[in-house]
């Protein structure tokens, strides 16, 4: 029992610390994608890659990292909602 008591009490501190690792990773990851996307018109030092290769490809992905951090701040939002209706225990 006083060992239960010491891992509830982490969880609720761990669980939402995690879900906003998670968020904040996504929302990086976006980003560095398009970073890197549009280095390579410095890296190849051509005009064409940009116009033909890494705009296009850099607008597609902003359009995805929108749609995935949409996604992720509703799974955060369900998720937060279900450890706090976990943690709160109903009186009978």
């Amino acid at each position: 029992m006083p060992i239960m008591i010491q891992v509830e009490l982490v969880g609720m501190f761990t669980k939402p610390f995690a879900l906003c690792v998670r968020l904040f990773a996504n929302m990086t990851a976006g980003h560095v994608a398009v970073l890197s996307l549009f280095s390579l018109v410095f890296i190849l030092k051509s005009v064409w890659v940009g116009v033909i290769l890494s705009v296009p490809l850099a607008l597609f992905i902003s359009g995805i990292e929108i749609l995935v951090v949409f996604l992720q701040a509703y799974i955060f939002t369900m998720l937060t909602s279900l450890f706090i209706g976990m943690s709160v225990h109903p009186q009978h």
